[in-house]
Protein backbone atom coordinates (compact mmCIF):
# COMPACT_ATOMS: atom_id res chain seq x y z
CA UNK A 1 0.00 0.00 0.00
CA UNK A 2 2.90 2.37 0.74
CA UNK A 3 4.38 1.80 -2.49
CA UNK A 4 0.69 3.08 -3.93
CA UNK A 5 0.67 5.86 -2.03
CA UNK A 6 4.48 6.82 -3.41
CA UNK A 7 3.47 6.35 -6.78
CA UNK A 8 2.88 9.59 -8.12
CA UNK A 9 5.64 11.10 -6.16
CA UNK A 10 8.11 8.63 -7.60
CA UNK A 11 6.35 8.89 -11.30
CA UNK A 12 7.35 12.88 -10.51
CA UNK A 13 10.96 11.77 -9.15
CA UNK A 14 12.03 9.90 -12.73
CA UNK A 15 10.48 12.67 -14.43
CA UNK A 16 13.10 14.85 -12.40
CA UNK A 17 15.58 12.59 -12.87
CA UNK A 18 15.67 13.57 -16.56
CA UNK A 19 17.25 16.52 -15.72
CA UNK A 20 20.40 16.93 -15.05
CA UNK A 21 19.55 19.20 -12.41
CA UNK A 22 16.55 17.64 -10.60
CA UNK A 23 15.44 20.94 -8.97
CA UNK A 24 17.06 23.31 -11.75
CA UNK A 25 14.19 25.97 -13.83
CA UNK A 26 13.60 23.63 -16.67
CA UNK A 27 13.17 20.64 -14.07
CA UNK A 28 10.39 22.65 -12.47
CA UNK A 29 8.80 24.07 -15.66
CA UNK A 30 8.40 20.82 -17.22
CA UNK A 31 6.91 19.54 -13.61
CA UNK A 32 4.39 23.06 -13.39
CA UNK A 33 3.47 22.42 -17.05
CA UNK A 34 2.51 18.63 -16.70
CA UNK A 35 0.32 19.66 -13.55
CA UNK A 36 -1.50 21.76 -15.60
CA UNK A 37 -2.34 19.45 -18.04
CA UNK A 38 -3.25 16.96 -15.28
CA UNK A 39 -5.63 19.49 -13.65
CA UNK A 40 -7.57 20.54 -17.52
CA UNK A 41 -7.59 16.94 -17.20
CA UNK A 42 -9.21 16.23 -14.19
CA UNK A 43 -11.56 18.98 -15.07
CA UNK A 44 -12.62 17.43 -18.10
CA UNK A 45 -12.90 13.81 -17.48
CA UNK A 46 -14.82 15.16 -14.33
CA UNK A 47 -17.78 17.31 -16.22
CA UNK A 48 -18.09 14.44 -18.25
CA UNK A 49 -18.38 11.62 -16.15
CA UNK A 50 -20.22 14.02 -13.33
CA UNK A 51 -23.27 15.20 -16.60
CA UNK A 52 -23.66 10.99 -16.78
CA UNK A 53 -23.83 10.69 -13.35
CA UNK A 54 -25.78 13.75 -12.80
CA UNK A 55 -28.72 12.46 -15.38
CA UNK A 56 -28.95 9.38 -13.64
CA UNK A 57 -29.33 10.29 -10.09
CA UNK A 58 -31.89 12.55 -11.63
CA UNK A 59 -33.37 9.47 -12.90
CA UNK A 60 -32.94 7.98 -9.82
CA UNK A 61 -34.67 10.78 -7.73
CA UNK A 62 -37.77 10.72 -9.93
CA UNK A 63 -38.52 7.13 -10.12
CA UNK A 64 -37.07 7.06 -14.08
CA UNK A 65 -34.43 5.15 -15.95
CA UNK A 66 -32.33 8.17 -17.26
CA UNK A 67 -30.09 7.70 -20.59
CA UNK A 68 -30.03 4.06 -21.43
CA UNK A 69 -29.83 3.94 -25.01
CA UNK A 70 -25.96 5.14 -26.40
CA UNK A 71 -23.60 2.70 -24.90
CA UNK A 72 -24.05 0.04 -22.03
CA UNK A 73 -25.78 1.83 -19.94
CA UNK A 74 -26.30 4.90 -21.26
CA UNK A 75 -22.49 5.52 -20.59
CA UNK A 76 -21.88 7.02 -24.21
CA UNK A 77 -24.43 9.88 -24.04
CA UNK A 78 -22.26 12.26 -22.68
CA UNK A 79 -19.74 11.72 -25.82
CA UNK A 80 -22.43 12.06 -28.13
CA UNK A 81 -23.96 15.38 -26.30
CA UNK A 82 -19.95 16.58 -26.64
CA UNK A 83 -19.84 15.84 -30.35
CA UNK A 84 -23.50 17.60 -30.64
CA UNK A 85 -21.98 21.41 -28.88
CA UNK A 86 -18.82 20.57 -30.99
CA UNK A 87 -21.28 20.54 -34.20
CA UNK A 88 -23.55 24.00 -33.11
CA UNK A 89 -23.00 26.77 -35.40
CA UNK A 90 -21.03 29.62 -32.79
CA UNK A 91 -23.80 32.68 -32.87
CA UNK A 92 -22.52 36.06 -31.93
CA UNK A 93 -25.49 38.83 -30.86
CA UNK A 94 -25.59 41.71 -33.43
CA UNK A 95 -25.60 44.14 -30.32
CA UNK A 96 -23.21 42.17 -28.14
CA UNK A 97 -20.02 43.36 -26.87
CA UNK A 98 -18.20 40.68 -28.77
CA UNK A 99 -14.78 41.14 -26.86
CA UNK A 100 -16.58 40.60 -23.36
CA UNK A 101 -18.93 38.12 -24.55
CA UNK A 102 -15.80 35.55 -26.10
CA UNK A 103 -14.15 36.30 -22.78
CA UNK A 104 -16.66 35.46 -20.39
CA UNK A 105 -16.80 31.51 -20.99
CA UNK A 106 -13.19 31.10 -20.90
CA UNK A 107 -13.00 32.63 -17.46
CA UNK A 108 -15.57 30.59 -16.25
CA UNK A 109 -13.96 27.42 -17.41
CA UNK A 110 -10.31 28.56 -16.29
CA UNK A 111 -11.10 29.63 -12.59
CA UNK A 112 -11.75 25.88 -11.65
CA UNK A 113 -8.52 25.13 -13.13
CA UNK A 114 -6.83 28.01 -10.93
CA UNK A 115 -8.56 26.55 -7.69
CA UNK A 116 -7.82 23.07 -7.91
CA UNK A 117 -4.82 23.76 -8.67
CA UNK A 118 -3.58 24.15 -4.68
CA UNK A 119 -5.56 21.13 -3.85
CA UNK A 120 -3.30 18.56 -1.77
CA UNK A 121 -4.81 15.53 -3.62
CA UNK A 122 -2.62 13.12 -1.29
CA UNK A 123 0.78 13.39 0.70
CA UNK A 124 3.14 16.09 -1.24
CA UNK A 125 0.79 15.82 -3.78
CA UNK A 126 -0.42 19.46 -4.38
CA UNK A 127 0.18 20.95 -7.93
CA UNK A 128 0.97 24.53 -6.24
CA UNK A 129 2.13 24.55 -2.64
CA UNK A 130 0.97 28.00 -1.15
CA UNK A 131 1.28 28.85 2.14
CA UNK A 132 -2.03 31.04 1.72
CA UNK A 133 -3.64 28.49 0.06
CA UNK A 134 -7.17 29.35 1.40
CA UNK A 135 -6.98 32.96 0.95
CA UNK A 136 -5.71 32.16 -3.13
CA UNK A 137 -8.47 30.07 -3.46
CA UNK A 138 -11.03 31.74 -2.20
CA UNK A 139 -9.78 35.34 -4.16
CA UNK A 140 -9.74 32.85 -7.49
CA UNK A 141 -13.50 31.53 -7.16
CA UNK A 142 -14.79 35.22 -6.31
CA UNK A 143 -13.67 36.41 -9.89
CA UNK A 144 -16.71 33.46 -11.35
CA UNK A 145 -18.84 36.26 -10.37
CA UNK A 146 -17.39 38.77 -13.16
CA UNK A 147 -17.64 35.99 -15.62
CA UNK A 148 -20.96 36.19 -15.32
CA UNK A 149 -21.66 39.74 -15.39
CA UNK A 150 -20.14 39.68 -17.83
CA UNK A 151 -21.59 37.17 -20.01
CA UNK A 152 -24.65 39.26 -19.22
CA UNK A 153 -23.92 42.72 -19.82
CA UNK A 154 -22.50 42.01 -22.86
CA UNK A 155 -24.90 40.04 -24.95
CA UNK A 156 -27.37 42.83 -24.71
CA UNK A 157 -30.25 41.22 -23.89
CA UNK A 158 -32.57 42.04 -21.15
CA UNK A 159 -32.80 38.58 -19.76
CA UNK A 160 -29.09 38.25 -19.67
CA UNK A 161 -28.56 40.83 -17.31
CA UNK A 162 -31.19 40.03 -15.03
CA UNK A 163 -29.41 36.83 -14.62
CA UNK A 164 -26.17 38.70 -14.37
CA UNK A 165 -27.16 41.02 -12.04
CA UNK A 166 -28.65 37.65 -9.85
CA UNK A 167 -25.58 36.56 -9.95
CA UNK A 168 -23.84 39.30 -8.53
CA UNK A 169 -26.01 39.88 -5.73
CA UNK A 170 -26.64 36.10 -4.80
CA UNK A 171 -22.91 35.56 -4.84
CA UNK A 172 -21.45 38.15 -3.20
CA UNK A 173 -24.36 37.66 -0.41
CA UNK A 174 -23.22 33.63 -0.20
CA UNK A 175 -19.62 34.71 -0.55
CA UNK A 176 -19.25 36.30 2.88
CA UNK A 177 -20.97 33.42 5.30
CA UNK A 178 -18.84 30.85 3.06
CA UNK A 179 -15.49 32.61 4.33
CA UNK A 180 -16.62 33.03 8.13
CA UNK A 181 -17.68 29.10 8.59
CA UNK A 182 -13.97 28.64 7.25
CA UNK A 183 -12.36 31.52 9.71
CA UNK A 184 -13.25 28.53 12.57
CA UNK A 185 -10.74 25.88 10.90
CA UNK A 186 -7.82 28.38 10.68
CA UNK A 187 -8.56 30.02 14.05
CA UNK A 188 -7.80 25.81 15.22
CA UNK A 189 -4.94 24.81 12.71
CA UNK A 190 -3.42 28.48 12.74
CA UNK A 191 -2.15 28.11 9.16
CA UNK A 192 -4.05 29.40 6.03
CA UNK A 193 -2.07 26.19 4.37
CA UNK A 194 -4.19 23.42 2.66
CA UNK A 195 -2.01 20.77 3.43
CA UNK A 196 -1.05 21.33 6.96
CA UNK A 197 -4.85 21.83 7.46
CA UNK A 198 -5.04 18.16 6.26
CA UNK A 199 -2.05 16.94 8.75
CA UNK A 200 -3.79 18.63 11.54
CA UNK A 201 -6.60 16.26 10.81
CA UNK A 202 -4.54 13.34 11.17
CA UNK A 203 -6.59 12.25 14.78
CA UNK A 204 -10.17 13.68 14.09
CA UNK A 205 -11.76 15.45 10.98
CA UNK A 206 -13.07 19.34 11.28
CA UNK A 207 -16.81 17.91 10.72
CA UNK A 208 -16.57 16.67 14.40
CA UNK A 209 -15.18 20.01 15.98
CA UNK A 210 -16.91 22.37 13.53
CA UNK A 211 -20.25 20.64 12.58
CA UNK A 212 -21.81 24.00 12.52
CA UNK A 213 -19.45 25.53 10.10
CA UNK A 214 -19.57 22.41 8.03
CA UNK A 215 -23.16 22.83 7.41
CA UNK A 216 -23.16 26.62 6.62
CA UNK A 217 -20.01 25.63 3.97
CA UNK A 218 -21.50 23.25 2.01
CA UNK A 219 -25.06 25.04 1.92
CA UNK A 220 -23.20 28.23 1.05
CA UNK A 221 -20.73 26.14 -1.26
CA UNK A 222 -24.08 25.06 -3.32
CA UNK A 223 -25.29 28.62 -3.82
CA UNK A 224 -21.95 29.49 -5.20
CA UNK A 225 -22.08 27.21 -7.53
CA UNK A 226 -25.58 28.18 -8.62
CA UNK A 227 -26.87 24.62 -7.97
CA UNK A 228 -30.92 23.72 -7.26
CA UNK A 229 -32.51 25.33 -5.15
CA UNK A 230 -29.96 27.95 -5.63
CA UNK A 231 -30.39 28.21 -9.48
CA UNK A 232 -32.06 31.60 -9.81
CA UNK A 233 -29.00 32.79 -12.02
CA UNK A 234 -30.58 30.79 -15.10
CA UNK A 235 -34.30 30.54 -13.24
CA UNK A 236 -36.27 29.26 -16.83
CA UNK A 237 -39.32 29.98 -16.16
CA UNK A 238 -38.36 33.89 -14.91
CA UNK A 239 -34.86 34.73 -17.35
CA UNK A 240 -35.04 32.24 -19.97
CA UNK A 241 -31.34 31.10 -19.33
CA UNK A 242 -30.01 34.35 -17.67
CA UNK A 243 -26.34 35.08 -18.85
CA UNK A 244 -26.49 32.05 -20.99
CA UNK A 245 -29.32 32.56 -23.29
CA UNK A 246 -27.42 34.22 -25.87
CA UNK A 247 -24.96 31.41 -26.21
CA UNK A 248 -24.07 28.41 -28.21
CA UNK A 249 -22.20 26.12 -28.85
CA UNK A 250 -18.98 25.37 -27.33
CA UNK A 251 -19.37 28.76 -25.65
CA UNK A 252 -22.52 27.39 -24.03
CA UNK A 253 -20.53 23.92 -23.26
CA UNK A 254 -17.50 26.20 -21.16
CA UNK A 255 -19.92 27.35 -19.17
CA UNK A 256 -21.25 24.10 -18.53
CA UNK A 257 -17.94 23.26 -17.84
CA UNK A 258 -17.12 25.78 -15.64
CA UNK A 259 -20.03 24.56 -13.49
CA UNK A 260 -19.27 21.29 -13.08
CA UNK A 261 -15.40 22.15 -12.35
CA UNK A 262 -16.29 24.58 -9.71
CA UNK A 263 -18.83 21.61 -8.61
CA UNK A 264 -15.66 19.55 -8.09
CA UNK A 265 -13.83 22.56 -6.63
CA UNK A 266 -16.16 23.21 -3.87
CA UNK A 267 -16.09 19.13 -3.02
CA UNK A 268 -12.47 19.15 -2.80
CA UNK A 269 -12.21 22.25 -0.33
CA UNK A 270 -15.08 20.53 1.84
CA UNK A 271 -12.88 17.24 1.83
CA UNK A 272 -9.57 18.96 2.40
CA UNK A 273 -11.43 21.48 5.53
CA UNK A 274 -13.61 19.37 6.81
CA UNK A 275 -12.88 15.50 6.23
CA UNK A 276 -9.61 15.04 6.73
CA UNK A 277 -8.32 15.73 3.18
CA UNK A 278 -6.99 12.44 2.09
CA UNK A 279 -6.16 10.99 5.16
CA UNK A 280 -7.97 7.17 5.48
CA UNK A 281 -7.47 4.06 6.84
CA UNK A 282 -4.40 2.33 4.94
CA UNK A 283 -6.54 -0.18 3.45
CA UNK A 284 -6.41 2.45 0.27
CA UNK A 285 -4.36 4.74 -1.09
CA UNK A 286 -4.79 8.42 0.02
CA UNK A 287 -5.52 10.32 -2.80
CA UNK A 288 -8.43 7.19 -3.75
CA UNK A 289 -9.36 8.28 -0.28
CA UNK A 290 -9.79 12.11 -1.69
CA UNK A 291 -12.00 10.97 -4.31
CA UNK A 292 -14.15 9.26 -2.31
CA UNK A 293 -15.04 11.58 0.02
CA UNK A 294 -15.33 14.24 -3.02
CA UNK A 295 -17.72 12.13 -4.50
CA UNK A 296 -19.89 11.52 -1.29
CA UNK A 297 -20.00 15.80 -1.41
CA UNK A 298 -20.77 15.74 -5.01
CA UNK A 299 -23.37 13.27 -4.71
CA UNK A 300 -25.03 15.03 -2.25
CA UNK A 301 -24.82 18.84 -4.47
CA UNK A 302 -27.24 16.87 -7.37
CA UNK A 303 -29.07 14.56 -4.36
CA UNK A 304 -30.22 18.11 -2.92
CA UNK A 305 -30.80 19.81 -6.84
CA UNK A 306 -33.15 17.01 -7.36
CA UNK A 307 -34.97 17.24 -4.68
CA UNK A 308 -36.23 20.48 -3.51
CA UNK A 309 -37.55 22.86 -5.41
CA UNK A 310 -36.17 26.37 -6.64
CA UNK A 311 -36.60 29.16 -4.12
CA UNK A 312 -37.90 32.59 -4.30
CA UNK A 313 -35.14 35.20 -4.83
CA UNK A 314 -36.14 37.34 -1.60
CA UNK A 315 -35.80 33.73 0.50
CA UNK A 316 -32.70 33.44 -1.29
CA UNK A 317 -31.15 36.57 0.24
CA UNK A 318 -33.08 35.90 3.27
CA UNK A 319 -31.20 32.33 4.14
CA UNK A 320 -27.73 34.32 3.13
CA UNK A 321 -28.17 37.58 5.69
CA UNK A 322 -30.49 36.39 8.40
CA UNK A 323 -29.53 32.79 8.65
CA UNK A 324 -26.36 31.55 7.34
CA UNK A 325 -24.27 35.01 8.27
CA UNK A 326 -25.27 35.14 12.15
CA UNK A 327 -24.39 31.30 12.48
CA UNK A 328 -21.37 31.24 10.71
CA UNK A 329 -20.77 33.96 13.17
CA UNK A 330 -21.63 32.49 16.15
CA UNK A 331 -19.30 29.39 14.87
CA UNK A 332 -16.73 32.38 15.05
CA UNK A 333 -17.67 33.19 18.63
CA UNK A 334 -17.93 29.57 19.68
CA UNK A 335 -14.73 28.56 18.44
CA UNK A 336 -12.80 31.51 20.04
CA UNK A 337 -14.53 30.18 23.53
CA UNK A 338 -13.73 26.86 22.68
CA UNK A 339 -9.49 27.35 22.08
CA UNK A 340 -9.53 29.78 24.91
CA UNK A 341 -11.23 26.81 27.65
CA UNK A 342 -8.72 24.60 25.59
CA UNK A 343 -5.70 26.63 26.33
CA UNK A 344 -6.93 27.68 30.01
CA UNK A 345 -7.26 23.48 30.81
CA UNK A 346 -4.66 21.82 29.17
CA UNK A 347 -1.52 23.48 30.91
CA UNK A 348 -3.12 22.59 33.99
CA UNK A 349 -3.47 18.72 32.85
CA UNK A 350 -0.45 18.88 31.81
CA UNK A 351 1.16 20.94 35.21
Amino acid sequence: MNALNQLPLNIAAAIRSLFGDPHSIWADLTMDIISIILVIVLIVLAALILILLERKVAGWTSQRPGPNRLGPHGWFQTIADALKLMGKEDVTPAGADRLMFKIAPMIMFALPMMTLAVIPYGHGMAPIRLNLGIVYYLAISAVSTLALLMAGWSSNNKYSLLGGMRAVAQMISYEIPLVFSLLGVVMITQTFNLSQIVADQHTIPFIVLQPLAFVVYLIAGVAEVNRAPFDLVEADQEVVAGPFTEYTGLRWGLFFLGEYGNMTAVAALTTTMFLGGWQGPAILPGYVWFFLKVGIIIFFQMWVRWTFPRIRIDHLMGLAWKVLLPLSILNIFLTGVGIYIYQLIVPRIGG
